[in-house]
């Protein structure tokens, strides 16, 4: 059905983007969204984050989230990477790709799994910078965007 991993190792966008295209040919929109670790964060520089998750609790939270997407939209596939371990500025943290007929579909489906990924999922992040590590706290605005879906 879906895929979803949590894993050290890099992903290929390229790669990831021609699975989804060989497994279906009724697809007329993949959305992607990658994202990366910033070099500077509430005012300081980072060096490098650290993730850690919840080795299986994680996967189903991604799961159910995807899920969730799927059972609003039109979704006919999808796949959430999202990695773990020691990371570097500028390196891919997370994919996320979803397929469906129609790009608003995709669109909606993108955005919903990431704003629930930044709120549900449970992964921790710690940054370095040139004051020290500093465990990442949850933000606002992720709350905010994950809120604005309870009303639509």
């Amino acid at each position: 059905m879906f895929t979803i991993r949590v894993q050290q190792d890099d992903f290929d966008l390229s790669a990831e983007h021609a699975l989804i295209r060989a497994r279906h040919r009724d697809v007329g929109a993949i959305t992607s969204f990658v994202g990366v670790v910033r070099d500077i964060n509430e005012g300081s520089g980072v060096s490098e984050m650290s993730l850690e998750h919840y080795p299986g609790m994680t996967e189903a939270a991604l799961t159910k989230i995807v899920d969730d997407a799927a059972k609003r939209w039109k979704v006919i596939d999808a796949t959430v990477i999202h990695r773990v371990g020691t990371l570097q500025p500028s390196d891919p943290i997370v994919l996320v790709l979803v397929a469906s007929r129609h790009r608003g579909h995709a669109f909606e489906a993108c955005e919903y799994i990431m704003d629930f990924l930044k709120t549900r999922a449970p992964f921790w992040k710690k940054e370095t910078t040139p004051d020290g590590s500093r465990w990442v706290d949850a933000r606002t605005a992720d709350d905010d965007a994950q809120q604005r879906w309870e009303t639509k």
